[in-house]
């Protein structure tokens, strides 16, 4: 996954995230906001880049797919630690909500390394919609301030999100990238079944 020399645009980009990761936690140390929220900015827009190019270049891969989910969860992770510097007493108060997203997200983490030994790619259309509403409730936040419905809707999304990819990975006996949805996994175990009957 670090061979460099074999990475394509769409990986840059991708690895652009996970790249950026000590920067933002510099200047989450030295509480510099509105640098953590430009740069943070850029990198949730290097997410919406990365997939785009390797669809439209197809070049598409397991390395690609594995770098994007790596630098989602890296950039979402800092996000939220972001508003915990920057917006502690409000992140305080919503603390317990948060447990209601982040425990299932957890457990669906182990589930995916006992099942596969490393994270999903599925990159559902609800992995899409979740990523969307996380990004604009978070740098919401940081440039203004946070808005509370906005902040609901990330939870409810995001467990949405981390219920469809559990029933993903027990619908998967090998690790697949690139999943739609359910509906989509279920038309295509429909097909691959009819298949082998013929």
């Amino acid at each position: 996954m670090l061979t460099f020399r074999n990475y394509n645009i769409a990986d840059w980009f991708s690895f652009y995230r996970i790249a950026a990761a000590p920067v933002l936690i510099v200047l989450l140390f030295f509480e510099l906001r509105l640098a953590f929220a430009w740069m943070l900015l850029l990198s949730f827009s290097t997410d919406a880049v990365d997939g785009y190019l390797a669809r439209s270049l197809k070049i598409t891969s397991p390395r690609g797919s594995q770098l994007d989910s790596i630098g989602d969860q890296i950039t979402f992770i800092l996000g939220i630690v972001g508003l915990f510097v920057f917006e502690l007493e409000f992140m305080q108060h919503k603390l317990p909500l948060l447990l209601v997203v982040f425990i299932p997200y957890f457990v669906q983490m182990l589930i995916a390394f006992i099942r596969y030994g490393k994270a999903t790619a599925f990159h559902t259309y609800f992995a899409k919609l979740s990523a969307i509403v996380q990004a604009v409730f978070i740098l919401t936040a940081l440039f203004l301030d946070p808005i509370p419905w906005l902040f609901y809707s990330v939870l409810v999304v995001g467990v949405l999100e981390t219920l469809e990819e559990i029933t993903l990975i027990f619908m998967h006996d090998q690790w697949t990238e690139d999943v739609k949805g359910i509906y989509w996994a279920f038309q295509k175990k429909k097909k691959e079944k009819k298949n082998k009957g013929t």
